[in-house]
C-alpha cells in the first residue's frame, strides 16, 4: 500500500461498503445428487442486456462453494420485503435451509423459492477468482416477475424501499400532495432517529382540527401500549401544538387558541403566551417538563420536545416531537436526543428545499447540513 494512502482494517471496508444499498437475493443450485442448496447474497449485479448477463460472487470458504462452483445452473431469487425471516435463514450454515419452505421446480430442477419478488434462471458460463471470493458469471436464459416489493439491505439492516419524494416543485394547487410527500420523508426519518435513540417518536401535521399525529414510532419503554394516530393535541399544552402556535400564521392557530384560553380563566395565561411563543421560536425548539396534562392518556408525568419542519416557502409542514416519561426523558440542550432532534428537523427541511437562516429563511443550517 502506498505511503500516501491511510491503512484500514476489513471492519472499516465492511462499514464503508454497506453504505451502499443493495436488494437482497437468494442464490439456489442443485448439487450432482439433486440435493438443493442456497445462500444468502448481496453481491449480485447486472452486467449486460444483450446478452443478458448477471454475476455474483461467493466467498472460497463457504461450505457450499463446491457445488455452486461445479454446478451448470442457479436461480437468482430477489427476496420480497416480507422474506427477512428468508434472508436470515438461507446466510446461517447448516442442511436444512430448506425444511418448510415452499418451492417449485425451474429450469433444470434447480428450486425457485416461493414468495419473491423476481427470478432470474441462470446458466453459469463463467467463474474466476476475486480474492477471498469467487465471481460466477451467468447468463440469463427466463425470468419471471411477481410485482412483490423488493427487500432492501444497508447500514448492516434490513430496510424497505420506497419511491424518492424529492423532485419538482409541485404545481399550484398541489400543496396537498407536497405535504404527503414531505410526511413519507419523514416518516423513514422518524424510523431511523428512533431506532437510534431508543425514544418514542411521534409526527404531527395541523389538520382539519388542529394539531395531529400522524405516525408514532415506539422505543423499548413505551410511555404507552395504546400510542394513537390521528390523535388531536390541544394548542397550548402539548410539545406538538405549542410547535405549530410558534411558527404557523397566527391566523392559522388563532381561533383553537383563543377557544383554548376560553376554557381556562387565568387571565395571566392569556398575557403570557405571545412571550412564550417567542422564547419557543428564539431556542428553536419546544420542550415540555414535567407535564400532567395527558395522565389521563399516559397515566404518568410526561417530558416532551418537538422541533419544526419547514418546506420551500418556509413554512412549518411538520413537527418532530419525542415524549417520555419525566423520570427518565433527558431533553437538556446537551442530550443526544435534543441533538439529534434539531439535527434531523434541519436536514429534512433541507432536503424539502426550505432556505435555511443564513439566506433569509426560517431554520438554523447545521454544519454537516452545509454544501
Amino acid at each position: 500500500m502506498s505511503a500516501n494512502l491511510q491503512a484500514f482494517d476489513s471492519r472499516e471496508l465492511r462499514q464503508a461498503l454497506g453504505s451502499f444499498v443493495t436488494g437482497v437475493t437468494v442464490i439456489t443450485t442443485l448439487d450432482a445428487h439433486g440435493k438443493p442448496h442456497g445462500l444468502t447474497a448481496n453481491s449480485f449485479s447486472s452486467v449486460s442486456l444483450d446478452p443478458p448477463l448477471i454475476l455474483w460472487s461467493q466467498s472460497l470458504k463457504a461450505p457450499s462453494h463446491p457445488v455452486f462452483r461445479d454446478g451448470e445452473r442457479f436461480v437468482v431469487n430477489i427476496l420480497a420485503d416480507d422474506q427477512v425471516e428468508i434472508s436470515q435463514r438461507f446466510s446461517r450454515g447448516g442442511a436444512e435451509k430448506f425444511a418448510g419452505c415452499s418451492t417449485r421446480p425451474g429450469l433444470g430442477g434447480v428450486p425457485l423459492l416461493g414468495g419473491c419478488s423476481a427470478y432470474l434462471e441462470c446458466r453459469r458460463i463463467s467463474s474466476f477468482p476475486g480474492g477471498d471470493h469467487m465471481i460466477f458469471l451467468g447468463e440469463v436464459e427466463r425470468i419471471e416477475r411477481t410485482g412483490r416489493q423488493p427487500l432492501v439491505f444497508g447500514g448492516g439492516r434490513y430496510l424497505v424501499a420506497q419511491p424518492h419524494d424529492i423532485g419538482p416543485s409541485p404545481a399550484e394547487g398541489g400543496a396537498n400532495i407536497a405535504r404527503l410527500q414531505a410526511v413519507r420523508l419523514a416518516t423513514r426519518a422518524l424510523v431511523g432517529l428512533s431506532d437510534e435513540l431508543d425514544e418514542t417518536l411521534g409526527l404531527g401535521v395541523w389538520g382539519n382540527q388542529g394539531p395531529t399525529i400522524v405516525r408514532w414510532e415506539d422505543s423499548s419503554q413505551p410511555i404507552s401500549r395504546n400510542l394513537q394516530t390521528g390523535l388531536v393535541l390541544p394548542v397550548l399544552t402539548s410539545a406538538t401544538g405549542l410547535a405549530f402556535a410558534a411558527w404557523l400564521p397566527p391566523e392559522v392557530t388563532a381561533p383553537l387558541i383563543q377557544s383554548e384560553l376560553a376554557r381556562d380563566t387565568d387571565a395571566a395565561q392569556a398575557r403570557d403566551v405571545a412571550t412564550q411563543l417567542a422564547g419557543i421560536r428564539a431556542s428553536g425548539i419546544v420542550r415540555l417538563v414535567g407535564s400532567n396534562a395527558f395522565a389521563d392518556l399516559y397515566c404518568t408525568s410526561i417530558s416532551a420536545i418537538s422541533v419544526p419542519v419547514f418546506d420551500q416557502s418556509g413554512s412549518m409542514v411538520l413537527a418532530l416531537t419525542a415524549i417520555g416519561a419525566s423520570d427518565r426523558l433527558d431533553i437538556s440542550e446537551p442530550s443526544p436526543l435534543v441533538t439529534r432532534m434539531r439535527e434531523c428537523a434541519a436536514t429534512l427541511s433541507q432536503r424539502l428545499g426550505a432556505p435555511p437562516a443564513d439566506a433569509g429563511g426560517p431554520f438554523p443550517i447545521l454544519p454537516e447540513n452545509r454544501p
